[in-house]
């Protein structure tokens, strides 16, 4: 099978039992890879009764075809589970060189159930696989463990790995991988899933090569592209996605005091990206196979890890733990965004839930005598790094926030839910649907709960185009009508992303569907077209949704808070706007073939070829 090594790892970790399993080439080209083969998987070994904390959950590191090759932007993986902050479909995707080294120790993906009796991490190395204890790694945050578990392996090795949020089951932990580089498996809590198992890491290593059914078109095609996706995304990366802050807060899509504020200039230019490359930047961070290297590596003068240098925060930490919070001091930013990494803790979920609690106090519905004495002010960085401590170790005020905001909200009562800015439990990322019609829908619907990156739409609101699917150019923001449709195939196509496992960031380098389509066919040497390439999206997009409409997730729960639907911003660049969600929302049912409730019809499965999970 090109592109694929065509075995899976499957551990019971409750028994310790290891087997290898086969991938059959018809599942491989009808799911692809990633969170699309982590789909099927997750659908027919869990159901509604899982338990997101219990042994039966299953934890799936999934890699794409094109991980390990030569395609720029391919080094990424998934992580499937179903999700303890949401208890519905949970995915994550990350980049940095961890799916390559499972590919090259000899497998496409892992598949872990079950809990083991003592802390674990799991060793794999050119088709070993080792289960090893981990008690003198338990307590340990995420870079301590990297460092041991490569001095215990391999120097080369990659290592996934979870820090005390995860093991404390805090319900917005993250998965860390590639060390000080830190990349981050953030959203849904998956981190949390992994401390439930006992499994402190997973460190992988080999020298395995991919075949490629056709190597010279696909150099070809890489030596044509690659050196204009460097061109088109030079401001990625000169400045990061943090370069693009500045303009955020101008048009009225960056996210202030928890999305109350329209404007905040001087904040903004404070915490930008250019403000990064002027003061703490040291050098910038590629990940695997990728051309444009938007990673930011900084170093502090002073504070905790002074003179280390370690990933710089990206543009949704500096606005989620920034202007969301009203710090505009960025070392303080660098350094929540250190004690995050350190922590495994998502830093867009513990924005929101900091920003949260900000409120909540400003209202008097969380107190002094809630938080040990402690006041929660606005714009107070000190406390922001504080509360980040708190919720790691679920520590006083910590344990509450640690559930995210719609638990948190629900428990406090009274109107805390009115401050408590989520979708079907996921915290907002930072963009505001305010700024882009689209946004509006693509949170609603977005399988994981909200996220701007399983729609991608906004993109497509100021730039970006899709010529082979009926977008030449790109769409007015305001704009209403037809919305819904450009939404469905915008998630279409990023389930493409999330399955071949290339960065969506190459749009901004000019890759086109066109170019995915050929990277895939020159990898695999299959001959699939664009209608069979974006049909596979669609696919894997409706079976996401099947999971989570058999959670009991219907239109009820495709919506977003009443503070983005009903209050205006009234200053900034979208001053004025509120998105109308119905009326895109039934033009989206429609053409995915759904019911008005938002369940896929029966006719639609069966054209997709999923009749055998109707």
């Amino acid at each position: 099978m090109n592109g694929y090594v065509g075995k899976i790892l499957r551990i019971d970790l409750t028994t310790g039992d290891i087997k290898e399993e086969q991938l059959d080439e018809k599942v491989a080209r009808k799911y692809i890879g990633g969170s699309g083969l982590g789909a099927k998987i997750l659908f027919e070994e869990t159901d509604e009764e899982t338990a997101p904390l219990g042994p039966d959950n299953v934890l799936i590191f999934m890699t794409g075809p094109l991980t390990g090759t030569i395609v720029p932007t391919s080094g990424r993986h998934a992580v499937v589970a179903k999700s303890p902050l949401t208890g519905i479909w949970g995915e994550g995707d990350v980049g940095g060189h961890w799916g390559i080294g499972l590919k090259k120790a000899g497998y496409d993906g892992i598949i872990i159930k079950g809990k083991s009796p003592k802390p674990v991490y799991l060793w794999i190395n050119d088709g070993n696989v080792e289960i090893r204890d981990a008690a003198h790694l338990w307590g340990k945050d995420t870079f301590e463990t990297d460092k041991l578990v490569k001095e215990e392996t391999n120097e080369k090795a990659v290592v996934s790995a979870i820090g005390q949020a995860g093991e404390n089951l805090v319900k917005i932990a993250s998965i860390m991988t590639d060390g000080l580089d830190a990349r981050a498996v953030g959203r849904s809590g998956l981190g949390a899933v992994m401390g439930s198992k006992n499994l402190k890491a997973i460190a992988v290593y080999g020298n395995r090569k991919i075949e490629v059914a056709q190597k010279d078109k696909l150099k070809q095609l890489t030596k044509k592209l690659a050196p204009e996706m460097l061109k088109k995304a030079k401001g990625m990366h000169d400045y990061g996605t943090a370069g693009g802050l500045i303009t955020m807060e101008y048009v009225g899509d960056l996210p202030i005091r928890n999305w109350t504020q329209g404007k905040w200039e001087e904040g903004a230019n404070e915490i930008s990206g250019q403000k990064m490359a002027e003061t703490i930047l040291t050098r910038n961070y590629y990940c695997g196979s990728c051309v444009i290297g938007c990673g930011r590596t900084v170093k502090l003068d002073s504070g905790d890890y002074a003179g280390v240098e370690q990933a710089g925060p990206e543009y949704e930490t500096l606005a989620s733990l920034g202007a969301l919070c009203l710090v505009d001091d960025l070392n303080a930013i660098a350094l929540a965004n250190e004690w995050c990494n350190r922590y495994g803790i998502d830093t867009i979920s513990t924005g929101g839930v900091i920003a949260f609690a900000m409120e909540a106090y400003e209202h008097g519905l969380i107190t002094k005598e809630d938080t040990g004495g402690m006041e929660i002010n606005w714009g107070d960085s000190d406390v922001m790094l504080e509360l980040i401590h708190r919720i790691a170790h679920r520590k006083g005020i910590g344990d509450l926030l640690a559930e995210g905001v719609k638990k948190a909200a629900d428990k406090i009562g009274g109107i805390a839910p009115e401050f408590a800015i989520h979708s079907k439990g996921l915290e907002f990322p930072a963009h505001d649907p305010r700024a882009y019609n689209s946004i509006a829908v693509g949170y609603a619907t977005s399988n994981r709960g909200a996220c701007h990156l399983q729609a991608f739409s906004h993109g497509f609101e100021k730039g970006l185009t899709m010529p082979e699917v009926g977008y030449p150019e790109s769409r007015d923001r305001f704009e209403v009508d037809g919305k819904g449709v450009m939404t469905a195939k915008a998630q279409n196509l990023m389930c493409m992303f999330d399955s071949i496992k290339m960065c969506k960031f190459s749009l901004f380098g000019g890759i086109t569907i066109t170019d995915m389509v050929n990277f895939l066919n020159y990898v695999t040497g299959w001959d699939m077209d664009i209608d069979e390439f974006m049909q596979a999206g669609e696919r894997m997009f409706n079976l996401k949704r099947l999971y989570n409409v058999r959670c009991g997730i219907s239109r009820k729960d495709d919506t977003i808070p009443g503070r983005i639907l009903t209050h205006k911003r009234k200053e900034g660049g979208a001053a004025e706007n509120l998105p109308p969600l119905g009326r895109m929302l039934s033009e989206y049912y429609d053409y995915r073939g759904w019911t008005q409730e938002g369940i896929p019809k029966k006719e639609k499965l069966i054209k997709l070829g999923l009749e055998e999970y109707i």
